[in-house]
């Protein structure tokens, strides 16, 4: 079924994968919530200064909403609708061959003669109820009955508009957006021009020298088509700008190549600085938050990414830094390791942390720092199990599938090896650690080649403590933990911690098996085995899980 074959509430409920009665009772029967009151508003601080509201949507809604767009996107991508629509960047989620943003939209008008900046006013504000309806009901993509288009209105929008905030408003906005950029397209030919479209932020660009001399007739016939598409233009934001003074392109320097205007870095770097001498920072003269912060590194670290192509695939990248980079990856230093906001675990492999996890479950009431069961019933961990990611594996050499690529975080609090010395950085700002992390090894200290082995000829730590304690402080607030020895044996692995009998029997028969390379008919590997403990957790036996726990709590 397409958009084009819903027929009635039923239809749309099913498209988008949810009941019909959860659509109904969500949108028209919850007599506990009226219609304006599924939404939370709250102020952001605009980059440029001043704030934003944002509408955010209650939990259910925000399902529905998520599911919409989801099936909006996957039915655009069908009809080759952003192939068509080479001119929006903003909001397109399609694949990693058309990967479009902030830095696309830029470089489209790098080393131009003029550069002009058009702002839309009240950009999503504008995009009424009646503008929804309209187009699900007139659009050849979509021709929806009247009460079809009605309903995802309703869905969509908030005090009469499109609300920022709620997951379908970028996908309707650029569907909306993009009758206004056919006629813009018209008018870009006729005056030779390049364009773009990032949201509400309209970019021309063009090397000829005749378009300043017919700026003043573009601009008026411009603002006529904007007007008749139902827009209008933020006149105060408008800017012509000249190849010898700086041009700006959503907040990239297009002059030359793509670059982050100067004092944007500075401003970040100093509220670093300020981070780290004393615990806080402002932006606009308010105090901000450290997601605030990574978000300016990480546009930044965007750039430099794209600028530095040649040697982003190499091994180790983190020894060949940029000074930007550099100052990311003491910002993602101190975010994740100085101050974290609790109890790091970094496992060597995603099944060990199921494993805890599962583990911690069946004891909750035991390590009340480490878990706590809400009143409905669910669990909320106070431990942050470290996603192993693509940054981290940039920045520090951590690798999602290497566990003895942790030798190199210890390397990055030493200054070892190439590495930055981190730990020393942070010296003359004072900072107090303020939480342990904790790098969890099966304990195979004598098997050669295994990650613990090697950590430990890396190292030299107290052998014989960490067989007493099931852990060893390193350096700082870096520890290493080992799972417990059972029985006689000589090394363990976490699933040794398991009673035979629930490794034998597995799930449903199939025992579990470390093998790669198993019959999945006859055995159940890691992955599966691992899932099957954590949802399972009350009938499995965790008691050789404890040793470890309690070491964990020691630290």
């Amino acid at each position: 079924m397409n958009f084009n074959q819903i027929n009635d509430r039923k239809d749309l409920a099913n498209y988008i994968g949810v009941k019909p009665s959860f659509l109904t009772y969500h949108l028209y029967h919850n007599p506990k919530i009226k219609r304006n009151q599924h939404y939370t508003e709250f102020e952001i601080s605009k980059k440029s200064g001043g704030t934003r509201i944002i509408a955010a949507p209650n939990k259910k809604l925000k399902i529905i909403q998520k599911k919409l767009a989801y099936q909006l996107n996957e039915y655009l991508i069908s009809l080759g609708f952003y192939r068509n629509n080479k001119n929006i960047h903003a909001f397109i989620k399609e694949n990693k061959a058309n990967k479009r943003g902030i830095i696309s939209n830029s470089k489209i008008h790098r080393n131009k003669k003029y550069v002009v900046n058009i702002d839309l006013l009240n950009f999503f504000e504008s995009i009424h109820f009646g503008r929804v309806k309209g187009y699900f009901q007139s659009d050849d993509k979509f021709n929806l009955s009247k009460d079809i288009a009605t309903i995802i209105a309703q869905i969509c929008t908030y005090k009469g508009s499109l609300p920022q905030g709620a997951p379908t408003s970028p996908i309707i906005s650029n569907l909306i957006g993009s009758i206004l950029d056919s006629k813009i397209l018209k008018l870009t030919k006729k005056y030779k021009l390049h364009f773009t479209r990032y949201a509400d932020d309209i970019t021309f660009s063009t090397n000829d020298h005749k378009f300043l001399e017919n700026f003043e007739v573009f601009n008026k016939e411009l603002s006529r088509i904007i007007e008749s598409a139902g827009f209008k233009i933020n006149t105060s934001k408008t800017r012509l700008q000249f190849r010898k003074s700086r041009q700006q392109v959503t907040g990239l320097v297009v002059n030359e190549k793509l670059n982050i205007p100067r004092d944007y870095y500075k401003k970040t770097r100093a509220m670093a600085n300020n981070l780290y001498k004393n615990d806080e920072f402002e932006i606009d003269g308010k105090i901000a938050s450290r997601n605030q912060l990574e978000g300016r590194f990480s546009f930044i670290n965007q750039l430099e990414w794209y600028n530095n192509k040649k040697i982003k695939n190499k091994k180790n990248s983190y020894r060949c830094l940029s000074g930007k980079e550099k100052e990311y990856q003491r910002f993602i230093f101190y975010n994740y390791f100085i101050k974290s906001e609790s109890l790091v675990l970094i496992t060597e492999g995603k099944t060990d942390s199921l494993y805890i996890k599962a583990a911690l479950k069946k004891y909750w009431k035991k390590y009340p720092k480490f878990i706590i069961k809400n009143d409905d019933g669910k669990f909320s961990f106070k431990i942050i199990f470290l996603n192993k990611t693509k940054r981290l594996n940039y920045f520090f050499g951590i690798n999602k599938d290497g566990a003895d690529s942790l030798i190199y975080l210890y390397n990055h609090y030493k200054g070892i090896n190439g590495a930055n010395n981190l730990a020393e950085y942070f010296k003359k700002f004072n900072c107090k650690y303020s939480n342990p992390i904790i790098m969890l090894f099966d304990n195979e200290i004598n098997d050669k080649g295994k990650p613990l082995k090697k950590i430990y000829n890396h190292v030299k730590f107290n052998k014989e403590e960490l067989h007493n304690n099931l852990y060893v402080n390193l350096i700082n607030n870096l520890y290493i933990a080992t799972t417990p020895l059972i029985g006689s044996r000589n090394h363990s692995e976490i699933e040794d911690l398991f009673p035979k009998e629930t490794l034998d029997e597995g799930i449903k028969g199939r025992p579990f098996t470390k093998d790669e390379n198993y019959n999945r008919k006859k055995n159940c590997g890691k992955d599966e085995f691992s899932k099957y403990i954590y949802n399972n957790y009350n009938e499995i036996n965790f008691e050789n899980f404890i040793p470890l726990l309690d070491a964990l709590y020691k630290i």
